[in-house]
């Protein structure tokens, strides 16, 4: 989906230093001094618009949250809902996902939300899907020992290569299910896609896995 383009985003981010992260490779293993506590430390690759990421930081205020878009274009939305709530346990950055190594220590992140990643459905694609190997390894190095990575999906050749992916890499699936929104699991707090796809009839895909370190 084409992103309109919002000249004045990036001083709009400017503006509020509380909340947006600039520089983060220089918060690097000191994550804990940036929210004034030692909180667990999770985040959530491709934020997009900030519904879920802001609804999980106010269901779960001992824990500190990181919402991490690559297109300020669209992070900016998430910028405008977080200043409404005022969410002191979460912050939101600019950055590549490929790169997360630069900004967190080994250890540093307990768990990782992948909601909605664009699918990538061409097979000469399938390094850029965000639960492709290569991407497993920078969680890996980023998260703590049995780190976890919990993924949402409308897309049900997604979730079958993300599957097989994940299962390759040796990591532990605790969780799978084929039909979300008609399963027994409860505390599901939704995205913008999943609203708009569920409402539409479409199933949502979700599975929880661990590193087996």
């Amino acid at each position: 989906m084409r992103v309109r383009n919002k000249p004045w985003a990036e001083s709009r981010m400017n503006d509020f230093p509380q909340y947006m992260i600039q520089q983060a490779e220089s918060h690097k293993g000191k994550w804990h001094e940036v929210f004034g506590n030692n909180n667990p430390l999770y985040i959530e690759v491709g934020t997009g618009k900030g519904r879920f990421i802001t609804g999980m930081a106010k269901a779960h205020p001992d824990v500190n949250f990181i919402g991490i878009e690559l297109n300020r274009n669209v992070l900016v939305t998430a910028l405008d809902l977080l200043i409404e709530e005022e969410l002191p346990n979460l912050k939101l950055m600019v950055e590549n996902a490929a790169e997360l190594q630069k900004c967190f220590e080994k250890g540093e992140v307990s768990r990782v939300y992948l909601n909605f990643s664009d699918p990538w459905p061409k097979t000469r694609h399938a390094k850029r899907r965000l639960t492709h190997s290569s991407f497993l390894s920078v969680y890996e190095d980023i998260l703590l020992e049995k780190g976890e990575i919990h993924f949402k999906t409308d897309n049900q050749g997604l979730f079958e290569s993300s599957l097989l992916s994940i299962s390759q890499y040796g990591m532990l699936l605790s969780f799978i299910s084929l039909d979300l929104h008609n399963s027994y699991y409860d505390g599901n707090i939704m995205t913008e896609y999943e609203e708009k796809f569920s409402s539409k009839g479409s199933r949502i895909y979700r599975l929880e896995a661990a590193f087996n370190n």
